[in-house]
């Protein structure tokens, strides 16, 4: 395609409720991209086609292409831009055939990237609290930056994956960033004036004390009116300022957060006030269900952190407005590179639920390993909570039809949607190691299309970062990617145990490091074996917060998968896996192959010298020598760990100190 004439109607003005006049000639089109209602004439027929198939809503489109033009057809703005970034991704198969008209919708009406970002550098977590690549997006200096252009590039590059909503500070509100509700309204303007054009709207990140910290009122009490006042004021002068404003995320009762059990009440009751304020307006309230004990004493073995969310929430189902999401992390403890998936997700039919995810690779190498999520998402989004011929956690988080009938079709405003904490910052390549951008990649598209197979997600990111035309990097990159979850797996924590980190900054091996702290994450390590009893038999009875099968099969030691078997049973190092391997040779044997596969990996990597572009290859090899030393780290500790915990040699003979 050596030339390709754009005829475009009303996209320049998508977003303003202009018209842009779409000027006539006669030249046969490459690409039209039009508005339904102003679309040219050469593409009448795609056009009726589609008013006869019904809405498409707002972020909708349709691509076809016949008599040599490719068409994208939209009702809406967001639509129009959305099938762009779309043809883009196809490249030049979107102009080499005809293409029988296909419609495209987001599954997710909600798909959110929340940044931790702090206005002033915190003396301990820094400009961005869990960051990895450089200073914040936003903020520089104690305020917002002068210059926003990059914040326009990240609008464009979230547009193109398929984001829409982004919360632009931490959920850890700090004293400057609470100030975004009031004082510094202006900057939240300025950065949705920055990303409105590109389809996404502004969230805020606010604390429950803000009627205290802000406001000089006594309380923050739920059921006080004057609080209730206090918020719905402040709400109306956020949306004065900002119009699309998308709404409130909120983390309450967590990890010193405030929230409504300072007053003797529950979730629902802060949520729904919050909920109220933000109605007139179409806003919605993000209310985390993070919420556990962070004070409890490691010897009592029945406190468990895997519980608290269900305890907590599962209770409130049915009562929380309309316009609540229950923001639900994906599995009941943090984020580790192996969880189960929250039983929150089965138990709460009638509320809004999202899925929580994380971009920002707290636990799984922090953007100096190489550890490609999407495989995980993935799994999470299929997990069907009631067995094969049930749900999907997708299911519920799109609004697709319920089991109980209350939903017969799909609603993307019953569900919760997709929720997920950014990887970006100011470093050259946003996510600091260029090959993380894949997960920035991929949660949008996720979020779009759940549906959407990891490795079709990977090759589209691949193709479009390193470009189609040399099979050999684009091979080796996605080789490189595929399997590195299941490579960081293996050299860290075994069989779903999970948390053995450094405390506070949670890079490398502290395999004892949060076992006998007040946070609740515990191995349970002693000579005789390892894992969390977590049975109704004789544990914390969380298996019985899953319906059937799952609690059922969780309970039993003999249907548990493997790589989920410390996380629900004590057993002995003796224990025989389905592999055929006892738990202690398998953690020997994970630990030796998953340093070789960091090493074949930063071999491939080497055969790229000269095929991708000088700093981005010298980028990546500097952060495999990384990986490869932390994860000899990894496996030392780990395997000397468990031999002198348990005596068992490994039956292979390899060093072990």
């Amino acid at each position: 395609m050596d030339t390709v004439r754009l005829e475009i109607a009303q996209a320049t003005a998508a977003f303003s409720g202009t018209v842009a006049d779409v000027p006539h000639d006669d030249t046969q089109p490459d690409l039209v991209l039009a508005l339904l209602d102003h679309a040219p004439q050469t593409v009448a027929d795609v056009a009726s086609a589609l008013r006869e198939a019904g809405p498409l809503g707002e972020e909708g489109f349709v691509l076809a292409r016949r008599a040599g033009t490719t068409v994208v057809l939209a009702t809406h703005g967001a639509g129009l831009l959305a099938g762009m970034f779309h043809v883009v991704r196809l490249g030049e198969s979107a102009f080499s055939a005809d293409i029988t008209p296909e419609r495209h919708a987001p599954a997710h009406a909600l798909r959110k990237l929340d940044h931790w970002d702090n206005i002033d550098v915190h003396p301990v977590m820094g400009q961005v609290e869990r960051g990895y690549s450089g200073g914040s997006v936003f903020y520089a200096d104690g305020g917002l930056r002068t210059d926003l252009s990059r914040v326009r590039g990240y609008a464009r590059l979230l547009a193109a994956s398929g984001i829409n909503r982004v919360t632009i500070n931490n959920v850890n509100v700090h004293a400057s960033e609470a100030l975004l509700l009031t004082r510094r309204l202006a900057d939240v303007a300025a950065l949705a004036d920055v990303f409105r054009p590109y389809g996404i709207r502004t969230h805020l990140a606010v604390s429950f004390a803000a009627p205290i910290l802000l406001g000089g009122m006594s309380t923050a009490d739920p059921h006080d009116s004057t609080v209730a006042s206090w918020w719905e004021q402040v709400t109306r002068t956020v949306h004065a300022a900002v119009p699309d404003f998308g709404g409130y995320v909120v983390k309450a009762d967590s990890e010193g957060q405030p929230g409504p059990f300072s007053y003797g009440r529950d979730h629902a009751d802060g949520a729904n006030m919050l909920a109220r304020a933000l109605a007139p307006y179409g806003g919605v309230v993000h209310w985390r269900a993070f919420v556990y004990d962070n004070h409890q004493d490691w010897r009592d073995r029945s406190t468990d952190r895997a519980r608290a969310a269900y305890d907590h929430f599962a209770p409130l189902d049915g009562r929380f407005d309309d316009n609540v999401v229950v923001q639900v992390k994906l599995g009941p403890i943090d984020f580790q590179v192996r969880e189960p998936v929250s039983p929150v997700l089965a138990a709460m039919p009638r509320t809004r639920l999202a899925v929580e995810l994380q971009v920002t690779q707290e636990y799984t190498g922090q953007q100096k390993h190489v550890c490609y999520l999407a495989p995980q998402w993935s799994e999470v989004m299929g997990f069907r909570p009631w067995g094969q011929d049930g749900p999907a956690v997708s299911d519920i988080t799109t609004g697709a039809p319920s089991p109980d009938a209350r939903r017969s079709v799909r609603d993307p405003h019953a569900g919760g949607g997709l929720a997920a904490v950014s990887n970006v910052g100011m470093d050259q390549f946003w996510t600091g190691h260029p090959l993380a951008q894949a997960n920035l990649y991929a949660v949008g598209r996720l979020a779009w299309d759940p549906s959407l197979t990891p490795s079709a997600i990977l090759a589209e990111w691949s193709a479009l970062t390193f470009g189609a035309d040399d099979p050999v990097v684009a091979s080796t990159v996605q080789t490189m990617l595929t399997g590195s979850r299941d490579t960081y797996e293996a050299y860290t924590a075994p069989l779903g145990v999970g948390f053995m980190v450094h405390p506070g900054h949670h890079y490398g091996p502290g395999i004892d490091g949060y076992e006998y702290t007040p946070w609740g994450t515990y191995h349970f390590a002693d000579r005789d074996g390892v894992g969390v009893d977590r049975t109704r038999a004789s544990g914390t009875g969380y298996t019985g917060q899953y319906p059937q099968p799952w609690a059922a099969i969780y309970e039993d030691l003999d249907q548990c998968p493997d790589e989920l078997l410390l996380f629900f049973h004590h057993v002995p190092y003796t224990h025989v896996l389905r592999s055929g391997s006892t738990v202690i040779q398998h953690i020997y044997d994970t630990h030796f192959s998953g340093v070789e596969q960091v090493d074949a990996m930063a071999r491939s990597w080497s055969g790229l010298a000269g095929l991708v572009a000088p700093d981005v290859y010298d980028r990546v090899q500097e952060r495999l020598e990384e990986q490869q030393r932390c994860a000899r780290e990894w496996r030392d500790q780990v395997n000397t760990y468990f031999f002198r915990k348990s005596g068992v040699p490994d039956e292979r003979g390899r060093q072990i100190f």
